[in-house]
């Protein structure tokens, strides 16, 4: 087994083992007036802007955030590599569409989106491993399309991975993580650091960028 596989899998299945209780967190981590929210909105806002057209969430979870998207009128599907978040995600959500997949291998056409929201989604992809990712989200973008990554900011330190509730994670500085994401066809449109709130270690990030009409 390979080490992109090997953590693949090892993702795949600490998520599948705290999957409940997992879904229990994450339907408030939306609820109310916050800068989160206003990121999501934010994207929703620029897609709608150029005409809409289908959006992703990819590595979805049980489907919070898919839903608000819907709820902010986007044609909208998920995608995990959890088998059992993906089971939770329709059981919540019935009217919504989620697929089990892997953000790197996406089966999907290319330039086939209007958006893609990634929440938190790429932070246990070692540092290495990465570029894969952002390849992939660009394949499927239409040009103009756009991407909301939110992660764990690192403050000013390197690339840090840190004991996430799940399983091994990676907090990014963001100037660093945006230069890997235009690296790879996206053009920055905006960013959001917010502070740690009540209960919370770190400082998170968010990059709203534009995938490049040529390349």
């Amino acid at each position: 087994m390979t080490e992109s596989s090997t953590y693949l899998a090892e993702t795949a299945d600490a998520y599948d083992a705290i999957a409940t209780v997992y879904a229990g967190l994450a339907r408030d981590d939306l609820n109310g007036p916050t800068l989160d929210r206003a990121m999501i909105g934010a994207f929703a806002d620029h897609v709608r802007a150029d005409g809409a057209g289908t959006v992703a969430e990819l590595g979805c979870g049980p489907g919070p955030v898919t839903a608000l998207l819907r709820d902010l009128g986007l044609d909208v599907f998920g995608v995990d590599l959890s088998p059992a978040m993906v089971g939770l995600a329709r059981e919540t959500y019935p009217d919504l569409r989620f697929e089990v997949g892997s953000m790197d291998a996406l089966d999907l056409p290319d330039g086939g989106l209007a958006g893609i929201v990634s929440w938190y989604s790429v932070i246990h992809v070692p540092p290495g491993e990465l570029a894969p990712y952002f390849t992939e989200f660009h394949r499927v973008l239409a040009p103009g399309g756009h991407l909301l990554l939110a992660f764990f900011e690192a403050e000013g330190d390197p690339v840090t991975p840190f004991d996430h509730k799940v399983t091994t994670a990676y907090r990014w500085p963001i100037d660093a993580l945006a230069e890997r994401v235009t690296g790879s066809g996206f053009t920055e449109i905006g960013r959001m650091l917010r502070e740690p709130w009540e209960g919370e270690r770190f400082r998170r990030g968010h990059l709203l960028l534009r995938r490049d009409a040529t390349g």
